[in-house]
């Protein structure tokens, strides 16, 4: 059968299926349509006789009052007292001491008082963008209905209609999405600036608060990036060019698009001409002019105020997330926002971060092993110095400091096995047992055992199996919830035996991680890691304050001490004694995760050390690992090393400081104070010196004696022989 043939059928099938078709919509029509009619004349009864037409209109009016209570109380709320202080005011940073250390730059310009502006400014502003600013009182009903139309028309609220005090409201305080609630939400926050301010003080705000396109905000600035001049300085032609890019910013601008910037330049001259405020003669000379001659870019940027990009990060994020600011009132509303910073530790930590002999090479595929680190203050859990990660850097991206969850490794021993230990009656110098168990399998670093260690070692040298043994003694649950007093969120899942070497579903951050090690630097006691500790508004308002922050007493002073005890012996002959700071004694843990395609190869790696007085705790890795993308050394030998140059250049500015315990190294697991150690060292060393000395004395007088009696015997014996010769000399004479 050829094609025509298979079509011909084709077509012939769907024609009778065609008929068939309305033949039964047809049938089907003439069944339903009575009963549609019935159902008609029933539903114009009800309607009548329940008065729907009226319900319908009352739910109507019900509805647009409830909108317009609910917006009414929604511009009150809005604190429009505010508004032109936190316009003039950048929000600063301020570390621990109270000091500047710089700034977020948002949607801010350098900000110019009204006679610092050029009359040709206001005249063009008003011309072209709000004709009826000086006579409304806010709102402008025309272009409430000019939007409405383009609602029904286009289903979606066009641009134009909103008055100058509009849009300040809607630079302010709003989004830029075109709906009709944020276009009714505009018109009642207008209403409310309008009874705050003069029009001059809102067309000074406004004018300051404009995007001009190139990163820059207000006409003082604009006026610097285009022609290099005054925001009172520029010509009407200049005026009217940067007035001209408020219809389109980055399509007017003179620098990207200066035929584009012309021709917008020649219409707001004609507006402006149009409604009086220029004379023609002046519109023609200005339209004469070249304006790419008078291009002049003398602006610089004041984007240097972000001064430590990883904290300042951190802190927009603290405050957005624990106290649901919003980035943009946080860059834009002239905060002053309080922090723990440290300028020495933060300096120092970048400067460590900027070298990049300390980290690992990269990978063949370029690569870039990834870390992160956090310097906190025990006693307050105050975040000092913090970086989130290496390269360049994007305004709030991913923070592996804070951010990250990843397996701890077996820096979480102290805090799942050998605290809870403590507790329960253990001491540095009971015996574990190291040997493989039946329950789960696991092995030490080296692949060896000794069947037996005391803890104190177990600790240093980061043994597997008698962590997992001393788990299994005191019980999954009292690790697990210790670990969760601790900080550290677990899952459900964690509840098992790998919980003793840091194998977690979820895993932790930097951050946590030395906020829970800052219990055994600070007598038991875990604050919750922070970096602000106040925030101020543009009116000298505390909106936040967190310098007065609570802490847990999760272990004893005593624990802490033996804790510390130990942890001292990692870093003088455990597996951080590469990682140890010459010059410093510091107490604390390393710890690495394996990846999941090779035992031999490591996935994490962390080290965590301190001080009575600071913590700092640092990982390495790659940001996804895989079988290019991994790590092959020891965190003595890696991370350690990278630790070690952040205490080596931070521990300087820490202060004077001495742990209250002796390494149990020295002590033999026994837990004696550090001073004590020392003078029983001395006095033992003072000992043994005049034992030795009094030993060589012994010795030297013992062989004098011995020396003059062999003498003495010796003169005897030759005297006697004298004696004999003499009498045998007589007898032959």
């Amino acid at each position: 059968m050829d094609f025509q043939e298979i079509w011909r059928k084709c077509k012939q099938g769907a024609n009778v299926f065609w008929q068939k078709f309305r033949s039964g919509t047809k049938i089907f029509w003439q069944w339903i349509k009575p009963y549609l009619i019935q159902f008609h004349h029933w539903r114009k009864r009800i309607w009548k006789k329940y008065h729907v037409n009226k319900i319908l209109l009352l739910l109507t009016l019900v509805g647009v009052l409830v909108m317009s209570v609910y917006l009414f109380f929604l511009a009150k709320s809005v604190n429009v007292e505010t508004l032109q202080s936190s316009l003039k005011q950048s929000t600063v940073i301020y570390d621990k001491k109270n000091e500047q250390a710089g700034s977020l730059y948002g949607q801010k310009g350098t900000y110019v008082e009204s006679d610092q502006i050029s009359s040709y400014l206001k005249d063009a502003v008003v011309s072209t963008e709000d004709r009826n600013f000086y006579k409304h009182h806010g709102f402008d009903i025309k272009g409430i209905a000019r939007a409405a139309v383009g609602l029904v028309t286009s289903g979606h609220i066009v641009g134009g209609g909103s008055t100058l005090t509009q849009q300040l409201a809607k630079n302010a305080y709003l989004s830029l999405d075109q709906t009709l609630e944020r276009k009714a939400k505009e018109v009642f926050m207008a209403i409310e600036i309008e009874k705050k301010y003069d029009k001059e003080q809102i067309l000074t705000m406004y004018l300051n608060n404009a995007y001009f396109g190139n990163g820059v905000w207000g006409v003082q600035d604009a006026s610097r990036k285009y022609f290099g001049v005054d925001a009172n300085q520029l010509t009407l032609g200049e005026a009217a060019t940067i007035i001209g890019m408020l219809k389109g910013p980055n399509i007017y601008n003179p620098i990207d698009n200066l035929e584009n910037a012309v021709n917008r330049r020649d219409t707001v001259l004609s507006v402006m001409a149009e409604t009086g405020k220029i004379s023609k003669e002046q519109e023609s000379q200005e339209k004469a002019v070249d304006l790419g001659a008078e291009l002049n870019d003398t602006y610089s940027s004041a984007d240097a105020g972000y001064r430590y990009p990883s904290y300042f990060d951190a802190v927009i994020d603290e405050a957005v997330e624990r106290y649901g600011m919003s980035e943009k009132d946080l860059l834009n509303k002239g905060y002053k926002i309080y922090t723990s910073l440290d300028q020495d530790y933060q300096k120092q930590m970048e400067a460590v971060y900027d070298n990049n002999a300390n980290f690992p090479a990269d990978a063949e595929d370029g690569a870039m092993p990834q870390s992160a680190s956090v310097a906190l203050d025990p006693k307050t859990g105050g975040v000092q110095a913090l970086v989130g990660r290496r390269g360049e850097h994007i305004f709030r991206s991913y923070n592996f400091a804070t951010q990250m969850r990843r397996s701890p490794g077996s820096t979480i021993k102290p805090l799942s096995v050998y605290s809870p230990a403590l507790e329960a009656g253990y001491k540095p110098d009971s015996i574990l047992k190291d040997e493989p168990q039946s329950y789960y399998t696991a092995k030490n670093y080296d692949g060896t055992n000794q069947g037996e260690v005391p803890m104190y070692q177990a600790v240093a040298q980061s043994l597997n199996l008698p962590a997992v043994w001393l788990l299994h003694e005191l019980g999954l649950n009292k690790g697990y919830n210790k670990v969760e007093e601790f900080g550290i969120p677990l899952s459900k899942s964690d509840k098992y035996y790998g919980l003793a070497l840091g194998g977690l579903e979820k895993g932790t951050s930097p951050m946590q991680m030395a906020a829970a090690y800052g219990a055994f630097a600070n007598e038991g006691k875990v604050y919750e890691p922070h970096l602000v500790t106040k925030i101020i508004d543009s009116t000298g308002a505390v909106i936040e304050d967190n310098s007065s922050p609570k802490y847990e007493q999760v272990i004893s002073k005593e624990v802490a001490n033996e804790m510390t005890s130990m942890l001292l012996g990692t870093f003088s002959n455990g597996t951080a004694a590469q990682a140890a700071p010459a010059g410093f004694t510091v107490a604390g843990k390393t710890g690495t995760t394996e990846t999941n395609f090779d035992a031999n190869k490591v996935n994490d790696q962390w080290i965590i050390g301190y001080t009575p007085n600071i913590v700092i705790s640092t990982w390495l890795g790659f940001e996804k690992v895989s079988a290019t993308h991994y790590l092959s050394g020891t965190s003595g030998s890696e991370v350690g090393q990278v630790f070690r140059a952040e205490a080596e250049s931070i521990l300087p500015y820490a202060g004077q400081y001495s742990f209250d315990v002796a390494d149990a190294y020295v002590t033999g697991g026994q837990v004696v104070a550090a001073d004590q150690v020392n003078q029983e060292g001395q006095n033992a060393s003072n000992g043994q010196w005049r034992e030795e000395l009094k030993e060589i004395g012994g010795k030297a007088s013992e062989g004098a004696a011995s020396f003059f009696e062999k003498a003495k015997a010796g003169a005897d014996k030759l005297m006697e022989k004298g004696q004999e010769l003499w009498q045998q000399y007589q007898q032959g004479n």
